[in-house]
């Protein structure tokens, strides 16, 4: 069987996956703290043609004699860089600028990670409110505690400064702070992050463990009436979309052409 047959295949699919990683980014280029993702690829092994890279005298040749199987992929990586910041006017819509991501208690008890500051103020049975996410998720602050007002705070008087601590402006016009910060997290390697519905990141051996600052300590801003839209490239996609599919054309047509000479092979006759 020729190598170009399998070389080829590993290039189709590993192709097939860089465009189902473009066609995730252009789908979510309108999600809120999104981040886009790129195809890294790997060459696969290499064989010896000739494991004693000599001319017949013996002397030895300047290079050696070798040929590649294929292709993987090597990984798929975030890109983080900050995007645009959009004007939402919403009372709990925050944005981080700089670093950090948002904390929230998911419904199986872990803890997720977000850009998406979408936020709003849920009714308790208890009669108070509490910040959640637009999925009811509990917000937590920096110590790691749901952010609850007690019965009797009208939240529309509820504010956020840019360093995440919350006040409370009275009807007397009075202005004076709840005891409660919205903290950010960080992390060693936030590229190694495991993915999760909702925008959301989960911790993994490969991101490291987080550690929780204040806004102000990160030198990053809560801003406040905005969200951080996806910094998906609408025009790169696109460039990335066409790059991809011609190099799955060129695999097919490699194939192709291995099959042909194989047919031609068999054709002949003594």
């Amino acid at each position: 069987m020729m190598r170009s047959l399998w070389t080829a295949a590993s290039g189709m699919i590993g192709q097939q996956t860089s465009l189902d990683v473009v066609a995730n980014n252009l789908s979510n280029i309108n999600t809120t703290g999104y981040k886009s993702q790129q195809t890294n690829f790997k060459s696969l092994i290499y064989q010896n043609l000739q494991r004693k890279s000599t001319t017949p005298t013996g002397d030895p040749k300047p290079v050696g004699a070798q040929v590649g199987l294929g292709v993987r992929v090597g990984a798929i990586s975030s890109d983080f860089h900050q995007g645009a910041f959009g004007e939402s006017r919403g009372q709990f819509d925050f944005a981080i600028q700089g670093e950090g991501f948002f904390r929230v208690e998911l419904s199986d008890g872990t803890i997720g990670y977000t850009r998406n500051g979408h936020f709003v103020m849920a009714v308790d049975t208890d009669g108070g409110t509490t910040l959640t996410d637009s999925d009811g998720n509990p917000v937590l602050d920096i110590g790691g505690n749901h952010i609850h007002l007690e019965e009797g705070y009208r939240t529309d008087l509820v504010q956020i400064d840019m360093d995440g601590k919350l006040t409370y402006v009275n009807d007397e016009g009075n202005r004076y702070e709840l005891g409660i910060q919205v903290g950010l997290s960080t992390f060693p390697n936030p590229g190694g992050l495991e993915k999760i519905a909702g925008s959301n990141y989960a911790e993994s051996d490969a991101s490291g463990e987080p550690t929780t600052y204040t806004a102000y300590a990160l030198g990053s801003k809560i801003k406040s009436g905005y969200l951080e839209m996806s910094n998906v490239n609408a025009a790169d996609e696109m460039v990335n979309m066409i790059i991809t599919q011609r190099a799955y054309e060129m695999n097919a047509k490699a194939i192709t052409a291995s099959d042909e000479m194989l047919q031609q092979a068999n054709n002949l006759r003594s």
